[in-house]
């Protein structure tokens, strides 16, 4: 029999870190279409802290609910501990990874000994991937693939009224990646060499030798220089950081080329016609489907998740303050069990 207790990191107040408490908390049941997850490991990602801080910058009718107090975490590698009556793809003792419930609700649960998952929402966890590491490839991964391989969802973007339509990567295209060294970077650098592409990889000096190792073409120190002065005749920017910056990478453009901002700025669409690139982004989006894809490359060896540092799951504060500090080389990952 299960404990019907369990520990977890739960909110019960908005906040910095220091929100973050480690107590004892129900352990939850599986609702129909749903798994209950034995939890190893969780990946950290920023939609971990907007919850913590309780989404201060967003306007009261695009914040999705939050009931208080709440389980932060998204992303989880696990072993299925029991499914609902009506679950078919999984069993108890399957070693499973996902994406949980994203983007409709922040608090996914992860950050805690069991978890409910929607079974569409998992994949099998590469057998010959640890826990740790899988932990660090399901938002990371998936926003990566949205962005860059295939959208795979009809669901309208937030931030813009066309549907997101990656461009396809081969050998005659340079995609220029900024912030290339952090979760979504460092998968999305190895996603454009498993197709092909020459990758320009932009980040701060102390990353170059890892990011060559994952097989960027060229580096660029953007703490010696701006990479938008120096690159020229990109086809696509992949922009990790994004936001009110973006708008310098429009310049590295080649005509037809486009611009992909991970996190929205603010752009001019005359000025974008103009200079003939295309703008665009999307929300990334729980899919087993995609993880499964993304599995395979994990399992051959073509894609790798990089670890930044790991912290156990009591010290999920100690991994708040990692994230604020930056320069993160891969994935922050929590461990469970």
């Amino acid at each position: 029999m299960l404990t019907r207790t369990m520990r977890a990191i739960r909110l019960h107040e908005f906040g910095g870190p220091e929100v973050l408490r480690y107590e004892e908390a129900p352990v939850p049941e599986p609702a129909p279409g749903e798994v209950l997850i034995r939890v190893h490991a969780v990946g950290i990602n920023p939609p971990d802290w907007y919850a913590r801080e309780g989404m201060p910058d967003v306007p009261p009718e695009l914040k999705p609910p939050f009931q208080l107090p709440l389980i932060p975490g998204t992303d989880v590698s696990g072993v299925v501990a029991a499914v609902a009556a009506d679950v078919s793809g999984f069993a108890a003792g399957d070693e499973v990874i996902g994406l949980l419930r994203f983007p409709i609700a922040l608090q996914g649960g992860a950050y805690a000994e069991y978890v409910t998952a929607p079974a569409s929402d998992l994949a099998r966890k590469p057998a010959a991937i640890d826990h740790v590491h899988a932990a660090g490839l399901p938002m990371s991964g998936l926003t990566a693939w949205q962005f860059l391989i295939e959208l795979g969802h009809d669901h309208p973007s937030p931030f813009q009224e066309a549907r997101h339509r990656p461009m396809a990567l081969d050998s005659e295209t340079t995609v220029l990646i900024n912030g290339a060294a952090g979760g979504v970077g460092h998968l999305a650098l190895q996603l454009a060499k498993w197709k092909g592409a020459r990758v320009i990889a932009v980040a701060s000096g102390a990353h170059e030798a890892f990011l060559r190792e994952l097989g960027a073409d060229e580096f660029i120190d953007y703490t010696k220089e701006r990479p938008e002065e120096v690159a020229r005749d990109v086809d696509l920017v992949l922009d990790t950081v994004g936001g009110p910056d973006s708008r310098r990478f429009l310049r590295t453009l080649k005509r037809g080329g486009s611009l992909y901002p991970v996190y929205f700025g603010e752009f001019d669409d005359e000025e974008n016609a103009r200079l003939g690139v295309t703008v665009t982004a999307t929300q990334v989006r729980s899919s087993g489907a995609q993880l499964a894809e993304l599995g395979l490359l994990l399992h051959a060896g073509t894609v790798r998740v990089a670890v930044d540092s790991t912290f156990p799951l009591a010290d999920a504060r100690a991994a708040h303050e990692r994230a604020a500090r930056g320069h993160i080389q891969g994935k922050i990952v929590l461990t469970v069990a």
